[in-house]
């Protein structure tokens, strides 16, 4: 089995379902500990830091892992800590492009 971080996200413009129950559940375990499933369609991780850089540092980091994929999460920084959110917009829900940066992202911590 190929692993996510291996994978390239393949843009998604709508026109598929979202991952169902069954689907998450096989693709959660993949990932390291800490995600979480928010309203069972957004796939979310808080990452804490010593420091306001360390957050920084690490936020633009995942910025160009998301550039280079086009798949971009929303990110909520503060002081010590980012919050990563993840879901696939134009289907509103989760997609394997999700996992996919999830995987790449856990790779930078």
């Amino acid at each position: 089995m190929i692993k996510l971080s291996e994978k390239k996200c393949i843009p998604c413009e709508g026109g598929i379902p979202p991952f169902t129950k069954l689907e998450i559940k096989r693709y959660l375990p993949r990932l390291k500990k800490g995600w979480m499933l928010k309203d069972e369609k957004i796939l979310t991780k808080e990452f804490n830091f010593k420091n306001f850089v360390g957050s920084m540092g690490f936020a633009d980091q995942v910025a160009l892992l998301a550039q280079a994929d086009d798949h971009h999460p929303d990110m909520h920084i503060s002081y010590k800590k980012v919050v990563i959110e993840l879901w696939t917009h134009a289907i509103g829900g989760l997609s394997e492009n999700d996992f996919i940066l999830a995987a790449k992202i856990d790779q930078l911590k």
